[in-house]
């Protein structure tokens, strides 16, 4: 059985539940996902299948993806994914797998990739304290000592520095599945998911 599909966060909305409560809900849009392949442990060492999803022209697919496609005798997708299964023999490529895998599902874990917020220091980056805002201070955002001078003469890997923020395999676990509207293929689920609107998101059964 596959347990997991992946969909484009569409954004976030505010609904009323059965206790006449607001709740915010993240919309994902899930297209049905179509097995393009399948990985099995004699060929592979592994069984998976690989699911594609998002539509696409073919003559917009480069050349060596319309030869994989072609080989497989699969419709062209935008995307790919594989998803590990129990038996890849259990399904054949074309299927479709849908919202309606997850009719009696209560919760989901949901995989993203963060917001890029670019460069960024150690206050922001970290939640460092930073020095005195003035009186003569002339330590503010700075990081402080990285380590000792003579011995061992170098920093140490894993060091708390500035660079680089976001843009990160973020999973949210236990969302709670609200709606599920298979004639929109659209799922909400409680409370916020990583990413952007328009972002891949994978969703899996908790």
């Amino acid at each position: 059985m596959i347990k997991e599909v992946f969909g484009k966060k569409l954004g976030m909305t505010q609904l009323f539940n059965d206790n006449d409560e607001v709740v915010a809900v993240s919309v994902i849009a899930v297209e049905p996902n179509v097995v393009t392949q399948l990985r099995t442990t004699d060929t592979d060492g592994y069984e998976a299948v690989q699911l594609g999803f998002g539509a696409i022209k073919e003559h917009k697919v480069n050349k060596p993806m319309a030869g994989h496609f072609k080989k497989q005798g699969a419709p062209a997708r935008r995307y790919l994914r594989e998803v590990r299964v129990d038996a890849a023999s259990d399904h054949k490529v074309g299927e479709e797998v849908g919202l309606s895998a997850f009719t009696d599902v209560k919760k989901v874990d949901v995989t993203g990739i963060s917001k890029g917020k670019g460069f960024a220091g150690v206050m922001r980056r970290y939640g460092f304290a930073g020095g005195p805002g003035g009186h003569g201070a002339h330590f503010h955002r700075a990081p402080g000592s990285v380590g000792q001078c003579a011995t061992p003469s170098r920093v140490f890997k894993g060091v708390r520095l500035p660079g680089h923020m976001g843009c990160d395999r973020v999973t949210v676990k236990n969302l709670e599945v609200v709606r599920i509207d298979e004639e929109s293929n659209v799922i909400l689920v409680k409370g916020a998911i990583p990413g952007g609107k328009n972002g891949i998101v994978r969703i899996r059964m908790a």
